[in-house]
């Protein structure tokens, strides 16, 4: 029977705070780095041997002494949104010959933690975060150890991540003047994640747009989606099933809009007849799903491009200052919205 009181695996990141050195320093000492001054050699070890570290032989016999790995930590593996980040990730990979080490952790805040402590015993040498849930558990301790890594899509949680994001406000702004300058009045929005700031800021950008344009903010009209299709759809119900209901619905990601859209043919309405209904991301399959889904373009396989072009960076010289890249939205027009019907619906 296994014993109730087994410790967790030391990491790397354990024996850096040990040693009260940084995670770089450690790795050149498991790897037998020359460049490492006495002093700070003989703290590692001891570290190592007080708290039982023993190094990832796969880590060590490769060359350079680096595992030619990165770690890449995501919510699920379901939306077009996540596959078209990794495109742009195992591209620039390629590029420098590296693997990837995929963990999926399906939207449960305790297996971020559990998979980085993983992750950090020395598989990978640096690690991708997409719209991490719980980044304040350990990002403080990764960054004081100078352990590379870089998030996606998300920001906002600390003021020394290395981050890669779009023009959220700015998107959801314009999604949502779009419909204003249409006619609609009466527009409902689908809120993805509320702990992620992409979903924070589109919620802004929406509440810019009404007050820019005098229209009131009425919360029935809010409701949340949580990024994916069958929230989408679910939320949808409920703003259908008010007493007076929307004429558009600007939902905060594809996935949801999608879901929407089943909801709404579901109620016997048309699109975009009795409901425009507008997404964000661009998504493949947003311009083929019926009728073709305006939304708001982020350039995700850019996104993960660039990240992993800035982790890379960080991996060579951990000392690197840390960089927020933002990148542009932009508003693609299709079939899925028009003026609304005249008849007492505007």
């Amino acid at each position: 029977m296994a014993s109730r009181n087994r410790k967790r695996n030391v990491t790397i990141i354990d024996v850096a705070r040990e040693a009260n050195v940084s995670y770089s320093t450690v790795s050149r000492v498991v790897n037998n780095n020359p460049h490492v001054r006495e002093d700070k050699r003989e703290r590692v070890r001891e570290a190592m041997a007080k708290l039982g570290y023993v190094a990832n032989p796969l880590a060590r016999g490769l060359a350079g002494g680096q595992a030619q790995v990165i770690g890449l930590l995501v919510r699920d593996l379901v939306t077009e949104y996540v596959a078209q980040i990794l495109l742009g990730i195992d591209e620039e990979l390629a590029t420098h010959q590296y693997d990837l080490m995929l963990y999926t952790t399906h939207h449960r805040r305790a297996k971020e933690s559990q998979y980085i402590q993983t992750l950090t015993q020395g598989f990978i040498d640096g690690l991708l975060l997409i719209l991490p849930l719980d980044p304040g558990a350990y990002l403080e301790t990764l960054r004081r150890h100078q352990f590379p890594y870089v998030v996606i899509d998300h920001q906002g949680f600390d003021d020394f991540s290395p981050t890669v994001v779009s023009t959220n406000t700015r998107g959801a702004y314009e999604a949502t003047e779009y419909l204003i300058k249409l006619g609609h009045r009466r527009i409902a929005f689908i809120a993805g994640s509320e702990n992620t700031s992409s979903a924070i800021e589109r919620l802004e950008g929406y509440r810019a747009a009404l007050q820019a344009h005098d229209l009131p903010f009425d919360p029935a009209l809010v409701q949340s989606g949580e990024f994916d299709q069958p929230g989408g759809f679910h939320a949808a119900q409920k703003l259908l099933s008010l007493p007076e209901r929307p004429t558009a619905i600007f939902a905060a990601n594809d996935a949801s809009a999608i879901g929407a859209m089943d909801a709404i043919r579901s109620h016997g309405l048309s699109i975009p007849g009795d409901v425009s209904i507008i997404g964000f991301d661009d998504i493949r399959q947003s311009a083929y799903c019926y009728p073709p889904l305006t939304t708001v373009r982020q350039p995700l396989i850019d996104m993960g491009r660039i990240a992993t072009r800035l982790l890379m960076t960080y991996i060579a010289n951990p000392a690197h200052p840390r960089e927020r890249v933002v990148m542009n939205t932009e508003l693609v027009i299709r079939e899925s919205c028009a003026p609304p019907r005249s008849a007492g619906q505007a």
